[in-house]
């Protein structure tokens, strides 16, 4: 934000103290997305059409979206403000959604305190020396505020083009980041990090304390340079039986949540396989739940109570079945979404890389002609 050192923006000083409301320049404070559909459901009202946006929309599935990041690497496009502010854009402008979501990945703030984490391609994250023990916690590096200038500029400038859309400003929960560390990479049964849970547990609260610190600064940032709502994504919970994720992850998922706590925006939870979890994790502090598509959302929001906004839950595949398939899934959802007090539309998971772009647009187009 103009006049604002990163270091302002990470910790809040631009706009007072701790605790002070959200900048003058804000669009939740200066009203351009005050009245968005996007935030109406969030805060559980009903919106005059129901608003849509799709997690991933950024990305391969855009042909415009290769062509502006061809021989450019993940990590690097996504610290490249301007670059990552066009990507932000482009699904807002081709397929008409409701918000733009932070161009990034969920290990950039792993890269930015300063751990060597690469996006390897055909793998995912993968990091040089991964964190196993006391001694290699301790020497986790601290997290210079000024290492976010690049985030809170990109999000800054996508502000700036949005008008009355919102951003959605977005990081990886601590479990998620934790394996990443743990693992090396990805993992399908995630071994060596419930082995560390268990058999070291002060080790493992010790790196979800660090990790929730460094997350809770990030989407501090963005939401200080313009977002106005965030999600936080745990990838990787539904490895998870409920027991050990309240015992050794809702707290520090809790600690990122409070970390931006006193900045009046949505706070949104989203896990995949993470139905038997749901309570759970809106009680660490979130406003809205996403489901993915494992679970209806009228189940989902009986088990919530009734009383929490849902975010979901298309299956991504059927954006591969045909029109008729896909509207009659969509109608669906839209159906059982009723039964919370708010409901935006999205896919249960992220959008697959082949994804046709025209099935996306159409898609929007069919879920704001249904009537509430």
């Amino acid at each position: 934000m103009a006049g604002m050192t990163a270091s302002e923006t990470a910790t809040g000083t631009a706009a007072g103290p701790m605790g002070d409301a959200l900048p003058p320049t804000h669009p939740l404070v200066d009203g351009r997305t005050a009245g968005a559909p996007l935030l109406a459901a969030y805060r559980g009202t009903r919106p005059a059409h129901r608003p849509v946006w799709f997690m991933r929309q950024a990305g391969r599935s855009l042909p415009e979206y290769r062509e502006v990041r061809r021989g450019i690497g993940m990590l690097e496009s996504c610290l490249m403000p301007e670059l990552a502010a066009e990507i932000t854009l482009q699904p807002v402008r081709r397929h008409g959604v409701d918000a733009a979501i932070l161009f990034s990945d969920i290990v950039v703030p792993l890269k930015l305190a300063g751990i060597d984490v690469q996006i390897v391609a055909g793998t995912g994250p993968v990091v040089a020396a991964p964190i196993r023990t006391a001694a290699d916690v301790a020497a986790l590096p601290t997290l210079d505020p000024d290492a976010l200038a690049p985030v809170a500029a990109e999000a800054a400038g996508v502000v700036a083009e949005l008008g009355s859309t919102p951003l959605i400003g977005f990081a990886g929960a601590p479990f998620t980041l934790a394996s990443y560390l743990v693992e090396g990479g990805p993992s399908r049964d995630h071994r060596l990090t419930k082995t560390l849970m268990h058999a070291e547990p002060q080790v493992w609260h010790a790196l979800l304390t660090w990790v929730a610190g460094v997350t809770g600064a990030f989407l501090r940032a963005q939401i200080l340079a313009g977002a106005s709502a965030v999600q936080v994504f745990d990838s990787w919970a539904g490895a998870l039986s409920r027991p050990d994720y309240e015992r050794f992850v809702a707290p520090h998922s809790a600690a990122v949540f409070a970390a931006v706590a006193d900045l009046p925006v949505p706070r949104v939870h989203f896990g995949v396989g993470t139905g038997e979890l749901l309570t759970a994790m809106r009680d660490v502090g979130a406003d809205v739940v996403g489901i993915d598509h494992r679970i209806p959302l009228d189940e989902a929001s009986d088990r919530l109570g009734g009383a929490t906004p849902v975010q979901g839950n298309i299956d991504p595949a059927l954006l591969f079945a045909g029109r008729q398939a896909l509207h009659a899934h969509a109608e669906d959802v839209i159906r059982r979404g009723r039964a919370a007090p708010g409901h935006v539309v999205n896919l249960g998971h992220g959008v697959p890389p082949d994804t046709d772009p025209d099935v996306l647009t159409e898609l929007v187009e069919f879920v704001h002609s249904r009537p509430e």
